[in-house]
């Protein structure tokens, strides 16, 4: 079962973005467009990796994508996702979902990639999809949060120690998998990415004063943003 279909999870996960305590609305979501902004949408190509309820996918369909391929393990999250015509949704682990070669011109996923466990199989086979020029654009938790082994605020540990790491995050064990900065990219390359752009979304302090909860993430960056293109 997904972890988005865990009943627990979910109320809490969606409480958590109807309340606009997250960092998505604040942070994720205007970097995430920001990313997009200078690339070739209309007409193109797209998959959604780890779609959710289809925030990201629509926002693109609504730029002129020709059409998107929204996917995600979750059927609750599908269940609940937006409809647009040019939007199809296909329930798949991302951890294991492949499509034909050059069958896509744009890949993007919206902190989703931090659960899957073999992400450089998971770049192979991106590479694969995306026609020559295409961009595979993503955030991910920032590796300074998801590298402790014991969860802590603003403790950077174990760092150097990649692979999985279990959180208590609305519910107990909740897995994602800690990889470096530098690991991320290495994957991009080895499967020939070229780097366009590395971000890591902060709150202005401006930000700070209106939500007060945004202060903790001046203290360290919660996102991790990567641009690149075939």
């Amino acid at each position: 079962m997904s972890l988005y279909d865990n009943p627990q999870f979910l109320k809490g996960y969606r409480q958590l973005r109807r309340t606009g305590q997250g960092i998505n609305d604040a942070l994720e979501i205007p970097a995430m467009d920001a990313a997009l902004r200078g690339l070739p949408v209309e007409g193109a190509r797209v998959v959604d990796l780890g779609c959710g309820e289809g925030g990201l996918a629509v926002r693109l369909a609504a730029r002129g994508a020709a059409h998107v391929v929204a996917v995600d393990a979750s059927e609750q999250m599908l269940a609940a996702a937006v409809r647009h015509p040019r939007v199809r949704y296909l329930r798949a682990d991302v951890a294991g979902f492949d499509l034909p070669r050059g069958s896509a011109d744009l890949v993007v996923s919206s902190m989703a990639l931090h659960y899957v466990e073999d992400f450089d199989g998971l770049v192979a086979r991106v590479a694969g999809w995306l026609a020559s020029g295409g961009a595979f654009v993503f955030s991910v938790e920032h590796p300074v949060m998801t590298a402790p082994v014991v969860a802590a605020d603003c403790v950077v540990d174990d760092y150097a120690d990649e692979g999985r790491r279990e959180r208590s995050w609305f519910v107990d064990g909740v897995v994602k998998y800690h990889r470096t900065i530098g690991s991320i990219v290495l994957s991009l390359r080895r499967h020939g990415f070229r780097l366009e752009s590395l971000d890591e979304p902060l709150p202005t302090p401006a930000q700070v004063a209106a939500y007060p909860h945004l202060a903790i993430h001046r203290r360290r960056p919660p996102i991790l943003l990567v641009s690149a293109r075939t």
